[in-house]
């Protein structure tokens, strides 16, 4: 067992507090605790205290009180059996000046505390299915600056991570906001970077959606990273053939995340709200898909996709159950460019950035339909 005599050896713990219903242990020196309680883990970092006595979880549950009450810094000093100690609980500030956790380390007065990764909060709204996040987390490998939006949408969160499979059940969390569930998962941002991500799911009066701790627990192990020839070879079948398929929410007309490189007539990102990437007169089209889908078959979906000057594509969406079909309603799309003889429709949006180089090429104008059309087939 290790000892808190020599410093390097002394964790910090990260004490989540992402909903009303508690606080619990997140990680302890950048690995997962998967929502342990936070007092056990307390007690085992003490019990590796050489006599130590003095220290207690009271005393740990104060300073984490005080950190999370008035998200300030604490720094107290306990004297002990073993000599003076340290007890330091540092807050974890969301997008709104919350506080999703607080990273407690325990340690003898005279011994340098290390300083703990960089970790944020952010916020998952339900209403316009996007996530904010604070400036802090451009402190984290794989996040610069340059990349750094306040609100993204899922799909452009996922969009960072790679190598990650389980898209569903992150979304199964953030569509069904049961209070009480929770997620905790590792995943690899670009090419070295690694997050831990946690986040427990809200409807009340401050957030319907969920609550998210992000911490970076440092670079990847290269020779833990493994990259599967069947997936490198699909990707890039798909990538000769001008393939692109995504996986939409039907019933929130929204893509979820890309299966295959965006494609690139699409505008996906960057946006108010995902819902914009579909026509608004159009967007209740997939929401009548639902039920065709989950009792099994597939569908042909002529509508309007946002483009990168600020007007409408035509698409054709060909739409698929989702595989072990979700209770949120979930389908594969393959996006397929329509050329239909109609006029233009532009489209006004407050965040709309138009894009004038790309808007100078041969999609600067594209036609579009008057409406919609829908049909029916067997998978």
């Amino acid at each position: 067992m290790g000892s808190f005599g020599v410093p390097r050896t002394n964790p910090w713990l990260t004490v989540e507090m992402l909903a009303p219903e508690g606080m619990s242990a997140a990680s302890v020196g950048g690995q997962p605790r998967e929502f342990a309680g936070w007092q056990r883990v307390v007690q085992r970092l003490l019990a590796k205290m050489p006599s130590a006595y003095g220290l207690s979880t009271r005393t740990a549950c104060e300073a984490l009180t005080t950190a999370s009450r008035d998200a300030v810094d604490v720094d107290l000093r306990v004297v002990t059996d073993a000599g003076p100690h340290r007890m330091l609980a540092r807050p974890v500030l969301g997008p709104a000046g919350d506080v999703h956790a607080v990273r407690l380390w325990i340690g003898p007065a005279d011994a340098r505390a290390p300083l703990p990764p960089s970790a944020v909060g952010g916020i998952w709204d339900m209403a316009s299915q996007t996530i904010r996040l604070p400036a802090g987390v451009t402190e984290l490998a794989g996040m610069s600056p340059e990349d750094y939006a306040p609100t993204m949408s899922i799909a452009e969160l996922f969009h960072r991570w790679t190598g990650f499979d389980r898209h569903a059940e992150v979304l199964d969390l953030l569509y069904d906001p049961n209070p009480g569930a929770s997620l905790q998962f590792e995943v690899t941002v670009g090419i070295s970077a690694r997050w831990l991500i946690s986040m427990r799911a809200r409807d009340d009066l401050r957030t319907q959606g969920a609550w998210l701790l992000i911490e970076d627990t440092g670079p990847v192990d290269p020779g833990a990273q493994v990259t599967t020839l069947e997936r490198v070879a699909l990707r890039e079948a798909h990538r000769r053939a001008g393939t692109h398929l995504g996986v939409l929410q039907v019933e929130h007309a929204s893509i979820s995340h890309w299966l295959t490189d965006p494609a690139p007539w699409v505008r996906w990102d960057n946006l108010a709200s995902p819902v914009e990437v579909f026509h608004p007169d159009d967007r209740a089209q997939l929401a009548e898909v639902a039920e065709r889908l989950r009792s099994g078959m597939a569908a042909t979906v002529s509508l309007r996709v946002l483009n990168h000057c600020g007007g409408y594509t035509p698409a054709l969406l060909s739409l698929y159950p989702y595989p072990g079909y979700s209770a949120r309603h979930l389908a594969i799309a393959e996006f397929v460019r329509a050329a239909l003889p109609e006029e233009s429709v532009s489209v006004k949006t407050a965040r709309m950035v138009v894009e004038r180089t790309r808007c100078r090429t041969a999609m600067a104008e594209e036609p579009v339909p008057a409406r919609g059309r829908l049909s029916w087939r067997e998978p």
